[in-house]
């Protein structure tokens, strides 16, 4: 049987294609091998891809050495962080989707045989895996890896989010703009994708479950060797699976994305993976509903808590043995399908290698920080869809609370009143129209969740939204509620002062309005004129489907 790539250089037919793969450099030897493509993100803006050269170059040399002939292609990249909290974050959230079409053209137009993925950060993984499991060829990812943790002056571990928390303690007169801008030279000390549990570790960690990349992928720092030698392995891995015929949708099916919700649970990561996930899943014909991860969330206890949800950082997990530590432990207690496929072997077989558990930074199942799930999922009649919690970053005392609604239909808006004092304790801040299609691009709220936090209020304010938060938010906030504002959904109906019982534990989400006054709200409710009438944010609102689903589009 031929190579996918003969239909771009077999045949007299192709000799003008040959001249052209020729005027790059590649000899007739070259053009005899497989070609594979390397997908990098690799730019000079986002610290997660700047050093995604070095990645590739190293992935190229392991393809090499496995008699195949690598061939570089690149897509693009939104960093998160610097685009938090103005316009730019509109995009972020669209450009996966942006993503996932660029490397699906690159790979059909040329006819790759094979490819490995060299992704960093947050929308960028989960674009690529979704291009895998459309494209369904032999694919192995290997991530630019984590950054390491910064150090305060008092020895503590420091990250980005540091500073989002300094602005609103700085904002409360709790720190002095000396030490903020202290915290701005160390917090971010290396390159690599930013440091804690955030969304894009999360993924890259939730990679490894799906098996679609190689063991250490999520946790080794950016930094150290061993991340060179791990991205030589994934482009020897890859040319090993197209020896054997091995293609993603053989590696990511029903029993990884299982495996991937319970390891995404024991470890407690970003909401965002419940967003990325099940789009994932849609992506490869097995789709899972929030149904899917609300059981997910009770079978599975949270024993992994990391930054936000605690003082260490993925350099500490690294550390006793990266994410086998926390499959070994699943695997051994049943909770994942040893029968999945991975690219290097069986899950089951992978487990029998796992490494113990040390008993701190990765609990034993037995004593676990919760007997579920480091998620949660929400319902109720602010949220009859679905809403979404990371319960691991939750002070319990915030576990139930019901207070007035303070309705803000921006982050903008939402952001000034934080900042200007105008939040009490007890306050329940609603932000809508920011939605996947009300925003558009469903806007992580970092800035608002941070200043919050910053200004001592994690313990007396809780925040909702139909927008998304960043990997890094903590405290008692609520995303994803759906039905959104812009479809007419309940939040759509809040008026300032009403009454939000949140119950964390019980996962239930209510607006405590009689149903009368619900439906006379309803019937004077009109949609808003869209926000944007072209560009790509026009198509995306258009297309966009709601949180509950991945918000893909349809």
């Amino acid at each position: 049987m031929g190579l996918r790539s003969d239909a771009i250089k077999r045949g007299l037919a192709r000799a003008p294609h040959r001249s052209l793969l020729k005027a790059d450099g590649l000899t007739d030897e070259e053009l005899d091998r497989p070609l594979v493509a390397v997908v990098s993100s690799q730019n000079e803006v986002i610290p997660g891809h700047i050093h995604l050269d070095k990645i590739a170059d190293a992935v190229k040399a392991g393809i090499r050495m496995a008699g195949g002939t690598p061939l570089q292609v690149n897509t693009i990249g939104v960093c998160d962080g610097i685009a938090m909290n103005h316009e730019g974050m509109r995009f972020s959230l669209t450009s996966r989707e942006v993503i996932a079409d660029s490397v699906e053209c690159v790979i059909q137009g040329h006819q790759f045989d094979a490819m490995v993925l060299i992704p960093s950060c947050d929308k960028v993984v989960p674009g690529m895996l979704i291009a895998a499991c459309r494209l369904d060829i032999p694919t192995v990812l290997v991530s630019g890896g984590p950054m390491l943790a910064g150090r305060g002056r008092h020895g503590e571990q420091t990250d980005l989010n540091t500073l989002f928390d300094a602005a609103g303690q700085v904002t409360a007169g709790t720190m002095t703009e000396e030490e903020m801008h202290w915290l701005e030279n160390t917090a971010c000390p290396t390159c690599g994708s930013c440091s804690g549990m955030f969304t894009a570790n999360s993924i890259c960690c939730l990679s490894e479950a799906l098996g679609i990349a190689l063991p250490g992928n999520g946790t080794i720092p950016a930094v150290y060797s061993e991340r060179i030698r791990l991205a030589k392995h994934a482009g020897m891995k890859a040319m090993e699976l197209l020896e054997k015929g091995i293609t993603a949708r053989q590696i990511i099916d029903e029993r990884a994305i299982r495996n991937g919700m319970a390891l995404d649970q024991a470890f407690g990561g970003s909401t965002n993976t419940m967003l990325h996930l099940t789009a994932i899943a849609h992506a490869a014909g097995c789709p899972v509903t929030m149904d899917d991860w609300d059981r997910a969330c009770s079978a599975t206890p949270n024993i992994v808590r990391l930054a936000p949800a605690g003082p260490l950082h993925i350099q500490d997990l690294n550390d006793v043995g990266g994410v086998p530590a926390i499959v070994g432990e699943l695997g051994r207690a049943g909770l994942l399908d040893l029968t999945a496929n991975t690219c290097h072997g069986t899950m089951g077989e992978w487990v029998e290698q796992c490494p113990p558990v040390d008993g701190t930074v990765v609990r034993h199942i037995d004593n676990p920080y919760s007997p579920d799930g480091g998620l949660k999922v929400m319902h109720g009649s602010l949220a009859p869809d679905c809403g979404v919690v990371k319960k691991s970053a939750v002070d319990p005392s915030m576990y139930r609370h019901t207070g007035p609604a303070r309705v803000f239909d921006s982050e903008e808006t939402a952001c000034g009143a934080i900042f200007g004092g105008k939040i009490n304790p007890g306050d329940v801040v609603v932000i809508r129209y920011e939605g996947p299609a009300g925003g558009p691009g469903m806007r992580e709220m970092l800035t608002p969740t941070s200043a919050i936090c910053g200004m001592g209020l994690a313990k007396s304010v809780a925040l909702i939204t139909d927008g998304r938060f960043s990997g890094a938010s903590k405290g008692p906030c609520v995303g994803h509620v759906s039905p959104e504002a812009a479809a007419g959904g309940p939040i759509a109906l809040v008026h300032e002062g009403d009454q939000i019982a949140i119950d964390i534990e019980a996962g239930t989400l209510d607006l405590l309005v009689e149903e009368d006054e619900l439906a006379h709200r309803r019937a004077a409710w009109a949609p808003p004129a869209p926000k944007y009438a072209t560009g790509v944010l026009s198509r995306y609102a258009k297309l966009v489907t709601s949180a509950d689903k991945g918000a893909y589009l349809s």
